[in-house]
């Protein structure tokens, strides 16, 4: 038999070798041990309530928000979700502290704490609080740390803007549900903003919170205009590398909420700013916007090079078919970002806002790049500068607003005007639609393209608050179901005149660590033992050889060591310590390095091999490889001991980091 064990985690393993005094045999088993785990026990002296799990600075990171009715010491505790026992968590289970203080906006306190350290492909399980105050147990899943994945990009769900916040809750449940039921394995849930009416409701905040997918795929949180004059967003959303300053929100400092901030999900470097800021307060120029375009460059500039893709998240869309399209502040938002993000080499701009779906041309220096690109193109091959703006329709069903039609203001950079090769819609918008339906869009990130469909997360019925307070919905096609395709688009990358060679390195085999017994696994035979000066009896064999493998690229310890129980015959018996040995390396390699020997507790009073003593070893960093060890068995028992035929069993352990 072989055992084997990972270098990801500590293993322990017993293998029993069965030794005889007047006759022996030697017999051979394994016994594997299993982790524990721990549950969550019921909050009493302390509620915890909006739990989020939100993105991280990296895939092994995720950061947890909450509320809290105590201002307490609280926690997040964490462990592998393998290891979770009849709902119990481990003894071991990680913690991490949290900070936090009161809320602004209602009772209570705010709290948040950074899970990091994740290993990838692993299932976890998490709850928040403190001993004897746990909120309920959640669970999330990391994926392969490198390499493609999908992220899901949600516009405004806007609790509580349809008048009846629980229609709008239904809504939002309902995509959530729908989208990730459709995409199991999508890794991120971005948001265009706008996820409440009012930005200190906590009752809209509830209903927003209330899916149980956003404490199980991490949120990737965006300010909106409605989520600003209060500090509930940021007291509900905590985000990684978040620049806080005054530049990035001009409101004031009392209720200033959110910020500019960014993070790198595998080969996406995502930069999310709060658009609320556009306009100097003091003169009424574009000095937020000019902070956001410095903050995206010193970003790029720094970790641009960590990343295949570059994509920004806000929430005023520049580029969007109705209401909003033409306001003031997105047109100059136009002239302030378009350049720069063409410069910078952006790939793809998420936005809301405007709750209807568009998705633009390849956009360059504010002007649509390849006059010749078709309204509608399945594939479109950006040059360099070339960027795809996209504006997400209501995720909720709450508000919907309709297209409108261009005017004569031209295709300059703040113009609105009719594209030419289709007069129904604005220049720069490659497809616009309003069905007056709920609908997300789904992100395929791939090493070579970026796959984008805008899809169809409800049809005309409930749940669909706008609707079912009397907006028509008559754009709506037949035969146009759940899960139907609004907008399909694949985004290549530009190769300029040469050929791009791509080629995926998969993360090295991990190799393993193992013993097995060399060859036929037969008697460990001592023979009849013999007596000696007339005072005690004697007898000596050899274990079978032990061979151990290495081929783990951690270099990381090893040792094997064993010890024996008491020697039994029927029902008398003697101590296991009267047996010793003497290890040796008999073929060296994987670092081996024979342990001491142990001597019968006759000769020195000792507890010979009835306490654990080590056969071999390795130190960290030895080579990899095998090795073939041994031991010579001594037995020395007083002539006291009863005649018969004694056996015992020799429990071999192997560790490994």
């Amino acid at each position: 038999m072989t055992l084997s064990t990972s270098t990801r985690a500590s293993a322990l393993v017993r293998r029993r070798l069965v030794a005889g005094v007047a006759a022996g045999f030697l017999g051979m088993g394994a016994a594997l041990g299993s982790g524990l785990m721990a549950t969550a026990s019921a909050a009493e002296s302390t509620t915890i309530t909006g739990v989020v799990l939100g993105v991280g600075a990296n895939e092994t990171q995720r950061i947890v928000s909450w509320y809290s009715s105590a201002d307490t010491a609280q926690k997040i505790q964490l462990a592998p979700t393998a290891e979770i026992v009849n709902g119990e968590f481990p003894a071991g289970a990680v913690s991490f502290d949290a900070v936090g203080a009161a809320n602004t906006s209602t009772t209570g306190f705010n709290r948040h704490a950074t899970i990091s350290n994740l290993r990838e492909k692993t299932a976890y399980s998490y709850r928040v609080g403190a001993e004897g105050s746990w909120s309920p147990a959640y669970a999330f899943k990391t994926q392969d740390f490198e390499g493609d994945y999908d992220f899901l990009f949600f516009g405004d769900p806007q609790i509580g803007s349809s008048g009846d916040r629980l229609k709008d809750q239904a809504g939002w449940e309902d995509t959530l549900k729908v989208a990730t039921a459709a995409n199991p394995n999508a890794e991120l849930l971005v948001s265009a903003g706008d996820h409440v009416e009012s930005a200190n409701d906590e009752g809209q905040w509830t209903s927003f919170l209330a899916p149980e997918q956003l404490r199980q795929i991490p949120l990737v949180a965006t300010i909106g205009n409605h989520d600003v004059g209060g500090k509930s967003y940021e007291q509900h959303h905590f985000t990684p590398n978040t620049d806080r300053s005054s530049a990035y929100y001009n409101g004031d400092q009392a209720t200033r909420s959110g910020g500019d901030y960014w993070f790198i999900h595998k080969d996406v470097l995502f930069i999310d700013l709060n658009s609320n800021s556009y306009a100097n307060p003091a003169d009424g120029s574009a000095g937020g916007d000019a902070a956001h375009v410095a903050y995206v460059t010193d970003v790029i500039n720094k970790h641009g090079s960590e990343a295949k893709w570059k994509v920004l998240v806000y929430h005023h869309s520049i580029y969007s078919p109705a209401s909003h399209a033409t306001d003031t502040d997105n047109k100059q938002r136009r002239e302030d970002f378009t350049t720069a993000f063409s410069n910078l080499g952006v790939d793809m701009v998420l936005q809301g806002h405007d709750h209807s779906y568009s998705r633009s041309y390849s956009i360059k220096n504010g002007q649509k790049e390849n006059p010749a690109e078709k309204p509608g193109a399945a594939d479109v091959f950006p040059g360099p500068g070339g960027v795809i703006y996209v504006t997400a329709n209501s995720a909720s069903g709450s508000k919907y607003y309709d297209i409108k039609k261009p005017d004569a203001t031209g295709t300059g950079i703040r113009g609105n005007g009719p594209d030419p090769l289709d007069a129904n819609k604005y220049w720069y918008n490659s497809v616009q639609n309003q069905e007056h339906v709920r609908s997300y869009v789904k992100v395929q990130v791939r090493g070579d393209k970026l796959v984008l469909a805008n899809v169809r997360s409800g049809t005309c019925a409930a749940p669909n608050a706008a609707v079912e307070k009397g907006l028509s919905c008559v754009n709506t096609p037949d035969g146009q179901p759940v899960g139907s395709i609004v907008d399909n688009v694949t985004v290549h990358p530009f190769h300029g005149d040469g050929q791009a060679i791509q080629v995926n390195v998969p993360n090295p085999a991990p190799g393993e660590f193992g013993w097995t017994i060399d060859g036929y696994n037969g008697l460990v035979d001592l023979g009849t033992a013999q007596e000696r000066n007339g005072t005690y009896f004697q007898a000596n064999g050899k274990i079978n050889p032990i061979l151990v493998s290495d081929s783990r690229r951690s270099l990381a310890p090893w040792s094997i060591s064993a010890n024996v129980g008491d020697f039994q015959d029927a029902d008398k018996t003697f101590s296991g310590s009267y047996l010793g040995w003497n290890p040796y390396v008999l073929d060296a390699g994987a670092g081996a390095e024979a342990g001491a020997p142990v001597l019968s507790s006759l000769d020195d009073q000792g507890k010979g091999l009835s306490v654990s003593s080590a056969l071999a070893a390795a130190a960290q960093g030895h080579p990899r490889g095998g090795a073939k060890l041994g031991a010579d068995l001594d037995l020395k028992i007083p002539d006291s001991i009863a005649k018969g035929s004694y056996r015992t069993t020799l429990t071999i352990t192997a560790l490994s980091s």
